[in-house]
């Protein structure tokens, strides 16, 4: 299809321009003002190869004070770099959640960086441990699982079943807390802007 459907991980920034945060997780600057649609990646990627073949194809968008991006190649490309490359990490006054999907190396983590040099992940299902309000939206939103003891297998399989629905309430939660609302529609028909990241891992 066009756009993206499944597997898609979510990295939300407020405090910063969504530009520079695009060109912090590999853009370029020409790229974007072309305004390009995500559908038509495969144009762009036919052009004279001018787009590296370990590059990431996410589409974008702003609601509010946040910029989001999405990527379903099975994880997020903030999530790779944020602790290698100068620059990615949140500055003070600018806030990240990511929502990695880490299909190639499970599990589904969610990590929030408020821009206080800190940086705190929990897998789906479970919170951060800081009592924040995103942990809160994650209680409200059922994203909250307690592991069983493994010893009993019926709690252990009444787990799995119950894990298949977190993903969706994982993103409940956090459009709760950011209050982003995002598109389906626009997503799956790949209408949100196109930005490719150029690997900055």
């Amino acid at each position: 299809m066009p756009g993206m459907r499944g597997h898609i991980s979510l990295t939300a920034a407020r405090g910063i321009g969504a530009e520079e945060f695009l060109m912090a997780l590999g853009a370029d600057l020409a790229q974007l003002e072309d305004g390009l649609p995500y559908k038509d990646w495969r144009t762009l990627s036919a052009d004279g190869g001018a787009v590296s073949a370990h590059a990431n194809w996410a589409m974008y968008g702003v609601h509010g004070e946040w910029v989001y991006v999405l990527e379903d190649w099975g994880m997020a490309t903030w999530y790779t770099s944020f602790r290698k490359v100068e620059g990615v990490a949140p500055y003070p006054d600018e806030e990240v959640l990511c929502l990695t999907m880490n299909s190639h190396c499970p599990p589904s983590l969610l990590v929030h960086a408020p821009g206080d040099s800190d940086d705190r992940h929990a897998e789906f299902g479970e919170t951060t441990g800081s009592g924040s309000a995103l942990d809160e939206a994650l209680q409200a939103a059922g994203a909250v699982l307690p592991r069983p003891d493994a010893r009993d297998e019926k709690a252990v399989a009444r787990y799995e079943a119950e894990s298949e629905a977190l993903p969706r309430a994982v993103f409940a939660a956090a459009g709760s807390y950011t209050g982003l609302v995002i598109d389906q529609g626009a997503v799956e028909a790949g209408d949100l802007p196109l930005a490719v990241l150029h690997g900055v891992t």
